[in-house]
């Protein structure tokens, strides 16, 4: 129960009549339904219903919000290995420099020095090669640019490896320019043999 005990009246602006020993009630329990004690009613449902939509409706909140955050987290990282593919991918023709330097034996120590330092840091930010002598040709991580056929493999192989490929995580950055060798056809080796 609530008891106004202001002076002035807010409705009139009036000043009021001196206390009559009874204070005037404005208002009662929650929104009118309550017993002469301010109290809700014992069979009263409406405090819960509303309890409970209230928990439903921070509960959903609550989702949203996790979810938000969780796809903010996902584009932060996105944005940060395509700007670390970005840079990378710059820097590759730097890196056949440097592989060409090294085939034709042009570096001295200085040179060789400073090679060395960019490609630790290179792989730091995680740089990996693609394409190594021996290993199964894979289309997707190779480009063949020529082709021949040889007894010493029993798969389709990389036989030399004519410029480095490269690729961040599951990103890749450029194809290995590959020889690839492949074992004769069965039929074309049984010819062979019979004549």
């Amino acid at each position: 129960m609530i008891r106004d005990k202001r002076r002035i009246d807010p409705v009139t602006l009036q000043l009021r009549a001196a206390d009559s020993g009874a204070p005037e009630q404005t208002q009662t329990g929650a929104a009118g339904h309550g017993s002469p004690g301010g109290a809700p009613a014992a069979g009263s449902t409406a405090p819960q219903s509303e309890l409970a939509e209230r928990t439903a409706d921070l509960q959903r909140l609550k989702a949203e919000y996790d979810n938000y955050r969780k796809r903010v987290q996902r584009d932060r990282l996105a944005v940060r290995e395509i700007a670390v593919a970005n840079v990378l991918a710059g820097l590759l023709p730097v890196l056949d420099a440097i592989d060409r330097a090294r085939e034709h034996g042009d570096l001295d120590p200085g040179l060789r020095a400073v090679a060395d330092a960019l490609e630790t840091q290179l792989a730091t930010l995680g740089l990996q090669e693609v394409g190594a002598p021996g290993e199964p040709f894979d289309p997707t991580h190779h480009e063949a640019i020529s082709y021949q056929r040889s007894d010493e493999v029993d798969r389709p192989t990389c036989t030399t490896v004519l410029r480095r490929g490269y690729r961040v995580g599951e990103h890749l950055l450029r194809p290995a320019q590959v020889t690839v060798s492949e074992p004769p056809d069965r039929e074309e080796a049984h010819t062979s043999a019979v004549t």
